[in-house]
């Protein structure tokens, strides 16, 4: 009778496993949640691990540590609480302190090192209306990303680039910025992150992109865009992630980050939860 009981009790914490695997899926930008992390690191990636997260991406980083913690400690943190650290957003990156910054991205286990906006003083931005830009031309840019991912490939990590709306217009030489990026940068060395919610502020389509350069958008960042054309939480918005979604083999897809740079009346902590629910009605897993 013992035997029996021991096995009914197995079976039933194994089915219980299964459904919080089932429930368990999917990435979060940590730059949703920089408040909170800026407060309290580990009990916001607590509540990140019960919303049903089941790995990160940082953006976090500042003199050798993330979110004030080593990268050995902020690894330990991740796996205490069950989270995969997968990209790293390194904005303050430059030619001088790469090495240095590569080795504390692959120390705490990330995989990717991205760089979110043009390096290095490149970067334009008027608060008013978020109007981004960048300075020195799509080559200079392109020249700096593959010295960088290079650079990330002997180190054992991949680069990637991280867009907004404004690469996906005409700069003032008339050149596509994201086209020439793609068409001119090294794939050994750099590769993207599509943010979904830029490219269809930009007016572009995600798909035909994936269709013109396939297998180079090794991450994407998910979120909405409500009716006034700023972001919402995963499916209560616009964008059809359904299509998208349909062609994650041909855009090179490995993982996606629920991202929402903005909250507006909505807690942070409640816009992610909303996110991940949100994320079933696409076939996000």
């Amino acid at each position: 009778m013992k035997k029996i009981q021991v096995l009914l009790f197995c079976l039933l914490m194994g089915a219980a496993s299964l459904v919080n695997a089932q429930d368990t899926y999917g990435g979060l930008a940590l730059y949703t949640l920089r408040d909170d992390m800026a407060s309290d690191a580990k009990t916001t990636l607590q509540a990140v691990a019960d919303a049903g997260y089941k790995y990160i991406e940082a953006a976090g980083y500042d003199n050798g540590k993330f979110y004030g913690m080593t990268p050995v400690e902020f690894k330990k943190v991740l796996k205490e609480i069950g989270l995969k650290p997968i990209s790293s957003h390194q904005a303050t990156v430059t030619l001088e302190n790469a090495d240095a910054m590569i080795a504390d991205v692959k120390a705490a286990g990330f995989k990717y090192f991205v760089i979110p906006i043009p390096p290095m003083g490149l970067f334009t931005f008027q608060e008013e209306g978020m109007v981004m830009g960048m300075t020195g031309g799509a080559e200079n840019l392109a020249g700096i990303l593959d010295t960088l991912g290079e650079k990330c490939k002997k180190a054992g990590l991949k680069l990637l680039y991280h867009n907004h709306d404004f690469e996906f217009k005409k700069d003032e030489n008339g050149v596509v910025v994201i086209d020439y990026l793609l068409e001119n940068c090294n794939p050994k060395f750099v590769n993207f992150q599509m943010d979904l919610f830029w490219v269809t502020k930009a007016g572009a389509d995600p798909v035909a992109y994936f269709k013109k350069y396939p297998k180079r958008f090794k991450i994407w960042h998910v979120k909405d865009m409500n009716e006034d054309g700023w972001f919402a939480p995963v499916g209560t918005g616009s964008i059809d992630f359904g299509s998208i979604q349909a062609q994650k083999k041909l855009s090179g897809m490995k993982y996606y980050m629920v991202e929402q740079d903005k909250t507006f009346t909505m807690e942070p902590l409640e816009a992610i939860k909303v996110s991940h629910e949100g994320l079933k009605k696409f076939g996000f897993n």
